[in-house]
């Protein structure tokens, strides 16, 4: 069942959802509510249009000065905002920062010359990137920067589902069906060797 990323947390709280796959981060406070079962390094990408003249984001001064569009609430967005607080405290141009709420808007924004670089979780926009072959991948960032971070299916506290949940992971890793899974949509450099339940997470701000 789809779902708008507001709404996760209160649909596995309440048990509308027995589990969520959407690029949930695993954090130390969503771990106090929720248990998590690790599958894959949270990696955020950037992506610009094809014949754009950005070729590298790797630090915050390569982006001083662009139109960014990032994901509201959400850890890319409070990477980008230390970035660019970094940028204006080093004298560099600030960012504009753009919301879009469906990827089609994010599209024809950075089509169109709107905005310069989408910086959000690099699977979708990976897979944009093959389908459409418009953009292209100019940087890429660990989304608990500057300390790694992982993506996990998210359950509710105690249900009891969380292990469960993590051995079948561990069964798709050892005979391959999950390499080939990540191959498939062009993520196999996010891959964990092993599944966790409740793994360490990013630490509370």
């Amino acid at each position: 069942m789809a779902t708008a990323w507001a709404d996760w947390p209160l649909g596995v709280s309440s048990g509308k959802f027995d589990a969520v796959f959407s690029n949930v981060t695993v954090t130390e406070e969503r771990k106090e509510k929720f248990d998590f079962s690790s599958y894959r390094q949270d990696v955020l990408g950037f992506y610009v249009r094809n014949d754009s003249p950005i070729q590298s984001i790797t630090e915050p001064k390569d982006i001083a000065g662009l139109k960014v569009i990032t994901g509201a609430g959400t850890n890319q967005e409070k990477i980008i905002l230390e970035w660019d607080r970094l940028n204006k405290e080093a004298g560099l141009a600030p960012i504009e920062v753009q919301y879009y709420d469906d990827s089609a808007a994010s599209t024809l924004a950075i089509q169109s010359g709107r905005a310069d670089v989408e910086f959000n979780p690099n699977p979708t926009l990976s897979y944009s990137s093959a389908v459409t072959g418009d953009t292209r991948l100019v940087g890429v960032q660990s989304g608990g920067w500057p300390v790694k971070a992982e993506i996990a299916a998210t359950t509710r506290k105690g249900a009891g589902i969380a292990d469960a949940i993590t051995i079948a992971i561990n069964g798709l890793i050892e005979n391959g069906l999950y390499a080939q899974s990540l191959e498939r949509w062009n993520i196999a450099a996010e891959a964990v060797e092993t599944s966790q339940t409740n793994p360490p997470g990013l630490p509370k701000t």
